[in-house]
């Protein structure tokens, strides 16, 4: 992007050739104006006895001691206006008095980092303005270097979204692979349209179609896209964070279409290189983490953790073990199911979203997710059923074809019973993969379910359903009714005959008819509470041996 032949200005300076974090403290509106050349002084110089040409850039060295300096920063601004110096870069914190005279005789003032060596500096810019291109490499090296070093220091992602913000005057985000923000720093002229960008930035489709597929991303030749967004005069460089060959996120740097440089490339480009670097550090935590909660858990479920050290444990993993628990364990249903790792991402999302405390674990033997959630004192189960329910609309979202079975224990306070309420959940999970259900179930909720699955006798089991319901079946097939479906709806509005023929959008009048046909044919008084209890039972025996 850089033309070797163009004017170089204080902005390009401040970015390719200026220590890495010097700061702008006055004209921050300014930096476009084209520099010249570049000289040093040093405050113990008459400035009086100094010339210059237009458009230079000075560079003020440290004063020697506190108290020799003949030339005042008021004073070396006002100097700098008077020659038309493109700008002044000082060594020593500017007084207000020098901040105020500089933007009002609208003139740029930086300042160098601490330990800054005016000479070298000088060195550097008179490099630039003979050599751009070469400069770029040197700076892109620069900026390698710090990036990593940051990254090696551990000082975290959020260190690297500040260096990189300071590099290039830009919106930095880093999302994951899935979209989701994770980091940002925005610039005040960006806040009022902010919402609308991240909106875009979310959409996979929305991404340049040489990165969407994440598993090929190592292969695009460019590792930084330029693209435009919706919001009039924003674009954006965006490059995959890429760790073992596979895209684990993105990063962009977000500014004015005409404002984004070389500079903005080589940080995107070793910026995403550097959050690779931390990515691949907090996966590598967040496994061992899983697998020590893993082991933990397991031990547990086989009762070889006292309460003594299920609290030292728990306050290893920032989780309070004294807490009223219920277990909740998922699993896929069907042959053609995503992997048991997206249901573990699934739920760790969900329960990160709603700010719920649970220890939750992926059990590849048993093929389930389990989750312990340390539940409300005062409705323990209720609130289980409620985050399992979000555990099932999020799943419907993300996989309409795939369905996952979900099994709810009974809420325990001591460590020595969450075994329990996992046997539970495992009980209600198995009721629901034979229900063939996705609503999660409660096992407090199963009596008669578990009744009927204690009794081992297929065989009987059929014959009573047979019996019960054999005539409706045969008048359904002949007549392609719904006498079956009828009598479903029937009981699970509890008899309610209103609510009835609102559930199968029919006329009062039909279902009566209706009713009376299931008298008829079955030759069943439904009014008799015992018969009621034989087909309900039918019926139920239907569901869990699909039978229908």
């Amino acid at each position: 992007m850089t033309d070797p032949a163009r004017q170089v200005t204080v902005e390009d300076i401040r970015k390719l050739a200026l220590p890495l974090g010097t700061r702008v403290v006055a004209g921050d509106g300014l930096l476009q104006r084209v520099v010249s050349w570049t000289t040093v002084i040093y405050p113990d110089d008459r400035t009086s006895t100094k010339n210059l040409q237009n458009d230079e850039m000075i560079l003020v060295a440290p004063r020697e001691t506190t108290f020799s300096r003949t030339s005042t920063d008021v004073e070396i601004i006002r100097w700098a206006f008077d020659n038309q110096a493109a700008a002044v870069v000082l060594s020593d914190n500017p007084s207000s008095t020098a901040i105020a005279e500089a933007n009002a005789y609208g003139i740029p003032v930086l300042m160098l980092p601490g330990g800054a060596r005016p000479r070298l500096v000088e060195k550097q810019i008179v490099s630039l303005l003979v050599d751009l291109k070469g400069q770029v490499e040197r700076r892109g090296t620069q900026i390698y270097r710090q990036l990593t070093q940051i990254s090696s220091r551990n000082e975290g992602m959020q260190e690297l979204i500040g260096a990189m913000a300071q590099l290039t005057s830009k919106a930095i985000v880093v999302q994951d692979k899935r979209l989701q923000v994770l980091y940002s720093s925005v610039q005040p002229q960006f806040v009022s349209y902010w919402e609308d960008i991240e909106t875009f930035l979310r959409k996979h489709d929305n991404l340049p179609v040489e990165i969407q597929d994440r598993h090929r991303v190592s292969e695009v030749e460019n590792p930084v896209l330029m693209q435009s967004l919706p919001t009039p005069g924003l674009a954006r460089f965006v490059s995959p964070i890429i760790t073992k060959d596979i895209g684990r996120g993105y990063l962009s740097i977000i500014g004015r279409d005409n404002d984004l440089d070389d500079i903005d490339m080589l940080v995107a480009e070793h910026g995403a290189a550097a959050c690779a670097l931390e990515m691949a550090k907090a996966k590598a935590i967040s496994d061992t983490e899983k697998r020590l909660r893993g082991t933990f858990l397991d031990r547990l479920l086989i009762g070889d953790v006292s309460q003594q050290e299920a609290i030292r444990q728990g306050e290893r993993f920032e989780h309070d073990m004294t807490q009223m628990h219920v277990a909740v364990v998922l699993s896929w249903q069907g042959d053609k199911a995503p992997s048991l790792r997206r249901l573990e991402t699934i739920v760790n999302g969900i329960v990160a979203a709603q700010r719920a405390s649970a220890l939750i674990w992926q059990r590849e033997r048993e093929n389930e997710v389990l989750v312990f959630q340390a539940t409300d004192e005062k409705d323990p189960i209720n609130t289980a059923i409620k985050l399992a329910k979000v555990f099932t609309s999020e799943i419907q979202r993300q996989y309409p074809g795939s369905r996952v079975a979900i099994g709810i224990g009974q809420s325990v306070r001591e460590v020595a019973a969450w075994r329990g309420s996992y046997r539970d959940a495992t009980q209600a999970l198995d009721l629901a993969r034979r229900l063939q259900t996705d609503t999660p179930l409660y096992i407090g909720d199963l009596g008669v379910y578990q009744l009927i699955l204690s009794l081992s006798d297929r065989e009987k089991l059929v014959a009573f359903y047979e019996k019960t319901l054999g005539p409706l079946l045969d008048y359904d097939m002949r007549q392609h009714a719904d006498l079956i479906k009828t009598l479903e709806a029937f009981f699970v509005c509890h008899g309610n005959l209103s609510q009835t023929a609102e559930m199968l959008i029919v006329h009062r009048n039909t279902l009566l008819y209706r009713m009376n046909r299931i008298n008829e044919i079955a030759q069943m008084d439904l009014e008799r509470p015992e018969i009621r209890l034989a087909l309900h039972l039918a019926l139920t025996i239907r569901r869990l041996l699909a039978l229908g």
